[in-house]
Formats: C-alpha cells, structure tokens, sequence
C-alpha cells in the first residue's frame, strides 16, 4: 500500500488544485468581503419589494450571492479537510460559517413576504417582467409551504436559533469523534494498545474470531459507558426535530422531513413493510455464514468477516482508474472520456496523509467543477469507493452543464443512484473478468456485504428513527433503556435467530451520527433499489436505457425525484422496486451458496 507521512510527499497529480476556485486566499478574502456587502443590500429589500421590477431584483442577486458564497465556503471547507489541524483553515470555514448566518438571518424574511401575496399578484409579476420566468418554478413551488411558514418575526427568530438547535449534533460530534477513548486490544507483537476507529475496521474483518471479539468488545465500550450522555443528546435532537414540525404545522416530524421531495408517506413506510415481509433472505444469509465459518453461534462480531479466506488484493491507484473505466463502459464513451479527464485535470484529492479528514466524499461546485476526496489504500474496498464518488461526481458535473445555477443542484433522495449504479456496474465487471472460482466468490462475498449494509441496515436505521419520533411525538420518554429496548428489538426481527446476542448488540444506536440528520438513511436504500433496475437495463445494452439514464444525470433538480426516476422506468411509489431488490438479494445469496 502506498503510504505517505506528508502531504508534501504526495504527487502534484493526486491532489486537487483548489486554483480552480481562487488563486490564493486573498483572492478568498476579496470575495468575502463581497459577500458580506451583498449581504447588508439583500436584507434592504425588507419591507421594499413592491412590485415586479423589485422582486426580479432581489431574486438575481440572491443568486449572485448564492453563487459566490459557495465558493467561499467550498474552498475553506476544502483546505480544513485536506489537514483538519491548519488552524488558518480552520479559521476560513469559521468565517464562512459565521457568514451563512448572517445571509440566512438576512434573507429569513423573504418567505413570509412571498407567501403574503396572493397567488394571482405573484403571477401578476411574472408576466410583468420577463426575467422572473426564470424564477417562476420556484416562486409558485413556494406556495405548498403557505401553511408550514411562519410570520416574518418568527423566521428570524428561528434563523438566529440555528447554532442552538444544532447544540446535540455538535455535541454528539465532539464526544463521538473527539473526546471518546475506545478499550484495549492486542495488536500483532503481542502489546496492549488503544483501539482506534482505522484498527477497528481492519481488525472487525480478521479472520482470527478472538481478536475480533476483542476489538468489538473495545469498540462498543465507550458507547455502553457514556449510555446515558448518547441517550441524553439524541433525545434533544429528535425532540428538537418534533417540536419544529409541529411550529410549523405538520402532522410529523417524517412528513416535514418528507415535504421538500414531495415523497409520500406511504413512500417510506413501504420501504420498510416490504422489506420486513421479505426478510428471509437475509436470514438465510446468516444461516449460511455461520455454516461457512464453522462456529456454534454467529455472533455481530462475525458479520463482516470475509467468508472465502486468504484473498488479498493490492489495487493501485492507477489500476483502480483504469478499471473503473473498463467496467463503466456500458454508460457510453462520453462518459467514460469525461471520467477519465477528470483524474487528469485533478478533481481528486487520492492520498491519506496525517491530519487528513476520514472517508470519502464528492462537493459539487456550480461554476467550477467536482472536488472528490478520497483515503485510497490500494485495495478492492478502495476500488469500490473510487467507482461510488465518481458516480457522485459525474451527476454533479452533468447536472452543472445541462442545468442553471437554479436547478443544478440535485437532491439527496436521487444522490446515491449514480454512485451505486457504477458499484453495480463495477462488481459484475469484476466477476466476469475473473477466471478463478475463489475470486468470483470471495467478490461475490464482498457485494453481498455491501448489500446488506446499504440496503437492510439503512432500512432498520430508517424504522429505529420513525419509532423513536413517534415516541417523542407521544410524549414517551426517549431514555437509555427505550432507546436500547427499541433498537434491540429492531436488530433482532431484521436479523433473525440465528443471530446470538451480545449485550453490546442494543447500544448500537448511539454510534451512528446519521440519526442526527432526521430521516435521512432511507435515502440510502431506496437509491440503492432505483440503482439496482436502472443497472441492469445499463447492462442489457439498449440506447433508449442508457439516453434515459444520462438525462436523468443531467437533470439537476429540474423535477420532483420521484418524477424523475420514474423517466428511468423506477417507480417507488408502488413496491416493486423493493421487491426486485429482495429477489435480486435472494439470487446472489444462492448463487454464493452454490459456488
């Protein structure tokens, strides 16, 4: 594995050049400045829209302001996370921070205002000046928020209340990624040692049982001794998030979160029904790993253990692009020629250096172009994420040259289909370019995995996050043992007896930061089924799927996602895509199974 102790040490070519948004941080500085202008001009035009000329006004430069403050906030955002120690870079995102309030407080008042006209007097403006037809969707789209917006007051009051009711997600971060301290483990000279989050990962997955029983026993020990404290700031968040939809005027805290995509309840709450209804694969699944490893009981310790041993695979950097490209193939070669400039033209930030933010992300940037951070370790896993924020970046590249500033950006609902689309892509390329049987498996093995965890986890997380809203919504209290109770109960009926439960199995809730990001993890898994059909009529090789699909990348959010994936042929208002991805488990289960 390649490895690196600076950022110095790495290549020019793999490090991203943030000269494409400023030339140095002056530059940074100027356009601060300008924003902070704009920001006093915006908030004049409180109480002094009038008619149409004023509104148009108002509009364009909102937008302006859009534009630039983005790249100011990308740009800080992106030196903080190639060193999170830089404390100058850490100084651009608190300013830039500080800035997106004062535009929100700025701007708070401009929802009160719009929905105070009527209906016809704003269509009135638009006919009256030509510009605002740019403008016209989103102006009479704002009109299905009439009864969740508040008076101008009150906006501004919540505006200023952003930093407050953020306080549990903050302080979660802090403990979960700053101040918690895992329990020992024996590293491989025989010393006790603190686990670490990187050690956790690889060591969940050793083929020794006893070293992953002791790493998960390590892992889970600060969350079982700070039960109370995770049970304390989840229960403000969510309570926070049910008390703000019910200012608002929604029956809940889901439909609000619902209400932006204009995606059913019913949406939601299929996803989970179908997938409970079907859960027999996944249990059979279990059942078969525990006859692959030979143990008495199966126990969480043993779920993400390779099943086919001794494969270990060295993947460059370079190989890895080049085998993405192989396997994208079936999304035409404008795609696969714009892919590969993108390595070239250093969109990617590739190596893991000290201080480095973790993971992997794409940041989009109207105007610019896709910034995709990576920690590559010259492994399949690594392949895997380079192929998914690929797919990220190549939706964020197409919807910013087809769509206006206005309808470029697309939703998180559609975001994870082009990611897992070229994940798809990328795992049937690699089992059909394989020739050993064990390879096939062992890839096999590894989608599966990945199945399991995009798909039924997410589902179980999205059912943990409803039940725990509707107890707040029921004024049940939301304490260490209800939270524990509840998640204990959902983690047995997804996984099954076969499963042996270990204490630890019920604090599993308080080690995931997304249930701070209310109703977000489904999102995951209804991606993932959209991406599973759309993959496979990709690979079935018709012109009309793939133009299909390519204007589906292209098309920002210019429609509502669920209209949009429909023009794919995915419809997840009825439960078929759910139940495609079921059967489609269920395949891949007996096909391991039969190798």
């Amino acid at each position: 594995m390649t490895t690196y102790t600076s950022r110095q040490n790495v290549p020019e070519q793999e490090k991203w050049n943030l000269a494409d948004i400023y030339e140095s941080d002056q530059t940074w500085e100027n356009d601060y400045h300008k924003v902070e202008k704009m920001v006093g001009e915006l908030k004049a035009f409180d109480g002094n829209i009038i008619d149409g000329p004023s509104l148009y006004d108002y509009l364009t430069k909102q937008e302006e302001l859009s534009f630039i403050f983005s790249k100011v906030f990308v740009y800080a955002r992106l030196h903080v996370d190639v060193d999170t120690r830089n404390s100058l870079a850490q100084n651009l995102v608190e300013k830039a921070t500080q800035l997106s309030v004062k535009i929100r407080s700025a701007t708070s008042f401009f929802m009160p205002f719009l929905l105070s006209l009527d209906k016809s007097t704003l269509e009135g403006y638009i006919a009256e000046v030509k510009g605002l037809s740019y403008f016209e969707k989103d102006l009479l789209d704002s009109f299905r928020y009439k009864a969740h917006v508040l008076s101008k007051e009150k906006e501004e009051v919540l505006s200023h209340l952003g930093d407050a009711l953020s306080s549990p997600s903050k302080t979660y971060g802090m403990l979960n990624n700053a101040d918690i301290k895992f329990g020992d483990v024996t590293n491989d000279k025989g010393e006790t040692v603190e686990l670490t989050r990187g050690m956790y990962a690889k060591l969940i997955e050793d083929e020794n049982r006893e070293k992953r029983k002791e790493a998960y026993k390590a892992y889970y020990k600060p969350y079982v001794q700070l039960n109370n404290t995770m049970a304390s700031t989840l229960s403000a968040a969510v309570k926070n998030n049910v008390s703000l939809a019910k200012m608002r005027n929604y029956n809940s805290a889901l439909e609000k979160s619902l209400f932006t995509d204009l995606v059913p309840i019913e949406v939601y709450e299929n996803l989970i029904e179908t997938t409970k209804k079907n859960i027999a694969p996944l249990h059979k699944y279990n059942t078969l790993r525990k006859d692959v490893l030979g143990v008495d009981e199966l126990r969480q310790y043993d779920l993400n253990v390779s099943l086919v041993k001794g494969i270990k695979q060295d993947i460059s950097y370079d190989e890895a692009y080049e085998t993405m490209l192989a396997a994208l193939l079936p999304l035409g070669t404008e795609y696969i020629e714009t892919l590969r400039g993108f390595k070239q033209a250093r969109y990617v930030d590739v190596r893991e250096t000290p201080g480095k933010r973790s993971g992997a992300y794409n940041m989009g940037l109207y105007g610019v172009h896709p910034f995709v951070l990576l920690n590559h370790h010259d492994d399949l896993n690594s392949l895997f994420t380079l192929a998914h924020e690929m797919g990220h970046a190549m939706h964020s590249y197409y919807s910013s040259k087809f769509q206006p500033q206005i309808t470029a950006g697309y939703t998180i609902f559609v975001a994870e289909v082009a990611s897992t689309v070229n994940e798809v892509l990328l795992i049937n390329y690699l089992i059909k370019q394989s020739s050993e049987e064990h390879v096939r498996k062992h890839l096999l093995n590894h989608f599966i995995d990945k199945f399991r965890g995009t798909f039924f986890t997410q589902i179980m997380f999205a059912e943990f996050e409803k039940k725990t809203h509707e107890m707040a919504e029921n004024q049940i209290p939301l304490t260490a043992e209800t939270l524990n109770q509840t998640y204990e109960e959902l983690f047995r009926t997804y996984n099954g007896d076969e499963l042996v439960f270990d204490e630890e199995v019920k604090y599993g809730w308080s080690r995931i930061p997304h249930f701070y990001r209310p109703f977000y993890v489904y999102k995951y898994a209804t991606g993932f089924a959209s991406a599973i059909i759309i993959a496979k009529k990709l690979l079935d090789g018709k012109k009309e799927d793939l133009e299909a699909y390519l204007k589906f990348l292209k098309s920002g959010s210019s429609d509502y996602p669920l209209e949009l994936l429909k023009k794919t042929g995915v419809d997840l208002t009825t439960s078929e895509p759910i139940e495609n991805t079921l059967r489609y488990f269920n395949e891949l289960v007996d096909q391991f199974s039969a190798m």
